[in-house]
C-alpha cells in the first residue's frame, strides 16, 4: 500500500525554513509533487541564486518522510534555484561580492582568526564562494593557518591594471599582508601605511564572484576598522571573545563601535571562544577555565544572538599549527564551527530580508566626526 500526496504535504509542512519561521508548503518551495505507491519525488525550487540552507533543507524533508513512512519510502528530491544575476551596481571596491562579513574582536588572543579560518571553510564547504582577507596587518596568522605560508600570490594584468590573484586554500580564495613580508620580520608601520596596504587587499585584488567574504580584522578598533567601512558595504559583524569579564569588556567596545549611528553595520552575533576545557579523551568533562557563559550573558545584555561556542582543545591549536582547519576533521570541535556557521547563515538571511544595505562610512572632519 502506497501513501498519499495529503500524507506527503502533512509532513513537509513540518519542515521550517529557518531564516523566515515559516514551513515549505506555505512558502511554496515544493513544486511538481508525485506520489505513486511508495517512490515520493518532488522539486525544492528556492527564489534565491544560491540559498546556503537548501542541502540542509533537503536533508530535512529526507529525514522527516523516513520517520514518518518508517523508512519504506523511496524520495528522489532536486534543487533548483532561480538564477539571478549579480547587481552590477559599481563600487570601487570588491564589486562582485554579495556579503562582507567582519570578524571582530575587543582584544587580541581570543582566537578570532582561528574562528575567521574555520568559518570561512566551512560557508565553502555549503558549495559557496567564500574569500578571506587577513586584515591583520601587524601580526597575520592567515597563511600559516591555511598552510599557505610559502605561497605567493601572483599579479596579473587586468584591463591594463595589475591585480592581485589570491591564494586558494581548501576551497576558499584568501589574501594576506603574510603573502607579501617575510615571516620573519616585524611590520613596523604607521596607520597610514597599513590602512594602504590594507585597501590594496582590497580593491587591487581579483576576488571575482563572491557570496561572502569574511574579513578578518586586527583586534580592538582601528584605522583599519575604519578603512573597511569607509571603503565598502560590511554586511554585518561578528564579535569573537572568551568568556573571561576582561574579554567581555573589550567585546563590547567592539559591539559599540560597529552599532554607532555614524558607521551603522549590524551586529550578527557573538561567539564565544575557549568556552570550556575539554579533554579529547574526556568529551564529557567540562571545565570552565575562563568563566562560564560570559558572552551568552552578554548577547542578552545587547540583544544579538549568540552563535555558538567553541571549547578549548587541544587539537583545535594544533589544527592551526599545521595549517588543517578543525572544520574538516570530525569531532566535537568541527560540529562547533559547522553549528557557528549555520547560524550565521541563518543571521545573514534574516539580516539581508529584514534589513536595508548597509551604506559605506564617509569621513568628513576627525575620527570621531563622520556620518554616512
Amino acid at each position: 500500500m502506497g501513501f498519499s500526496e495529503y500524507q506527503v504535504l502533512e509532513v513537509l509542512r513540518k519542515v521550517i525554513h529557518p531564516a523566515s519561521g515559516k514551513d515549505l508548503i506555505s512558502m511554496n518551495l515544493v513544486t511538481k509533487l508525485r506520489v505513486e505507491g511508495k517512490r515520493i519525488s518532488f522539486v525544492l525550487e528556492f527564489p534565491s541564486f544560491n540559498d546556503p540552507l537548501k542541502s540542509s533543507l533537503k536533508k530535512a524533508c529526507i529525514r522527516m518522510l523516513q520517520d514518518a513512512f518508517d523508512n519504506e519510502a523511496e524520495i528522489e528530491i532536486e534543487i533548483l534555484s532561480q538564477v539571478k544575476p549579480v547587481e552590477h551596481k559599481r563600487r570601487q571596491y570588491l564589486p562582485e561580492v554579495r556579503n562582507i562579513i567582519a570578524i571582530a574582536s575587543g582584544k587580541g588572543g581570543v582566537g578570532k582568526s582561528t574562528v575567521a579560518v574555520n568559518l570561512s571553510v566551512a560557508f565553502a564547504g555549503t558549495g559557496a564562494r567564500v574569500g578571506l582577507i587577513d586584515a591583520d596587518i601587524y601580526g597575520p596568522s592567515v597563511p600559516k593557518m591555511l598552510k599557505a605560508e610559502f605561497l605567493n600570490p601572483y599579479v596579473k594584468k587586468i584591463n591594463g591594471k595589475d591585480v592581485i590573484i589570491p591564494v586558494e586554500r581548501y576551497g576558499i580564495k584568501a589574501l594576506s599582508i603574510g603573502f607579501f613580508v617575510n615571516p620573519n620580520d616585524a611590520t613596523i608601520w604607521r596607520g597610514p601605511m597599513a590602512s594602504s596596504a590594507f585597501q590594496q587587499l582590497l580593491g587591487d585584488a581579483d576576488w571575482g564572484e563572491l557570496d561572502y567574504l569574511f574579513v578578518d580584522l586586527p583586534p580592538g578598533t582601528s584605522d583599519i576598522h575604519l578603512t573597511l567601512v569607509q571603503s565598502v558595504p560590511v554586511t554585518g559583524a561578528v564579535i569573537v571573545s572568551t568568556p573571561q569579564d576582561v574579554a567581555l569588556a573589550d567585546a563590547i567596545k567592539g559591539i559599540n563601535m560597529f552599532r554607532t549611528l555614524a558607521v551603522n553595520v549590524p551586529v550578527l552575533g557573538l561567539i564565544e571562544n575557549m568556552a570550556w576545557f575539554t579533554p579529547e579523551e574526556l568529551p564529557e568533562n567540562k571545565y570552565y577555565i575562563f568563566g562560564k557563559d560570559g558572552c551568552q550573558k552578554l548577547a542578552r545584555q545587547f540583544g544579538v544572538p549568540l552563535l555558538g561556542q567553541v571549547p578549548l582543545i587541544q587539537g583545535i591549536r594544533e589544527g592551526s599549527d599545521r595549517g588543517e582547519p578543525s572544520v574538516l576533521e570530525k569531532g566535537f570541535a568541527s560540529e562547533a564551527f559547522k553549528t557557528i556557521a549555520d547560524n550565521l547563515i541563518i543571521q545573514l538571511l534574516r539580516r539581508n530580508t529584514s534589513l536595508e544595505p548597509t551604506k559605506v562610512v564617509k569621513v568628513t572632519k576627525t575620527r570621531s566626526d563622520f556620518a554616512h
